[in-house]
């Protein structure tokens, strides 16, 4: 009897869990479908709604993709978003990790209060915080380059957090024979904690990869001129005054959609890994 219910149990379990899985994953279908029709058959299947809104089209149109590509010169916007983000990844690792490495083994006055304002930053909405950063990335004269893009998203509040928990966990013992040994304190943080922290490197990469990809507001303050535009902000341009090109708009969203698909799924597992051995349990 005991058996019977946990099978029940596991398959109504599953049937929820199918159920919802369609409902979040339909609309990123329907992008793609739609990302190889014409607008005109797009609308077409639309109104009224039918069964060929769900399925491609006899003939596939790779229009969309073309003009968006040649015409658009959406190559250029894949291009930024690429080198930004994972350039941002890599300083971000670095420098987020120096941090926490800095916060879980020294003692320094004022270090629980720093902790604090690094939790804080998490917290605060970018928006809120977009035109003083515009002013001092402005003063410093960086504006419209890769650097204005790249280090306003380096320093990571949430990636510290993540390093740091972690870091406390390392048994001291390992510190104190490499400090006995003669290590330097970078051969430490190097060959100690960076070396047993690959999952907090990966989850910190790919928290900091997912912020900057998504990134749309602060690219598109700090990077004016065409040739700097990341994919979000030329996704936006794709919809004009006089006219929105649907099956382009839905092309370059599947491009936007399937990248970090493609990226942070082979990743799970050590990001969950990652997560739950920082403290923060999901």
């Amino acid at each position: 009897m005991i058996y019977k219910k946990i099978t029940v149990g596991k398959i109504a379990k599953y049937c929820v869990l199918f159920f919802f899985s369609i409902i979040f994953l339909l609309p990123i279908y329907w992008v793609i479908i739609s990302s190889f029709k014409t607008d005109k058959s797009i609308f077409a299947a639309l109104m009224p709604f039918g069964p060929k809104a769900l399925w491609f089209d006899p003939e596939l149109y790779l229009g969309a993709f073309r003009d968006i590509l040649i015409k658009r010169n959406f190559g250029r916007a894949i291009f930024n978003s690429f080198f930004v983000t994972f350039n941002t990844v890599f300083l971000g690792v670095l420098i987020t990790s120096l941090c926490a490495f800095s916060f879980s083994i020294f003692r320094f006055r004022g270090k629980n209060v720093l902790f604090i304002i690094v939790l804080i930053t998490f917290m605060i909405p970018f928006s809120s915080i977009a035109l003083p950063l515009y002013q001092i990335v402005s003063t410093l004269r960086m504006i419209d380059t890769y650097w204005a893009l790249i280090l306003p998203a380096a320093a990571n509040g949430l990636s510290i957090f993540l390093f740091r928990q972690f870091f406390m966990d390392i048994p001291q013992s390992y510190l104190e024979a490499a400090y006995i040994d003669g290590a330097s304190w970078l051969t430490i943080y190097g060959k100690i904690y960076m070396s047993m922290s690959l999952p907090i490197i990966v989850s910190a990469g790919i928290i900091i990869f997912m912020d900057q990809w998504e990134a749309f507001l602060w690219p598109l303050l700090s990077g004016r001129s065409p040739a700097m535009k990341v994919i979000q902000v030329a996704i936006a341009d794709l919809s004009q005054d006089n006219e929105v090109y649907w099956n382009q708009i839905f092309a370059a969203c599947a491009i936007s959609i399937v990248v970090p698909v493609l990226i942070v799924l082979p990743l799970q597992k050590y990001y969950i890994l990652g997560i739950s051995s920082s403290g923060i349990k999901e």
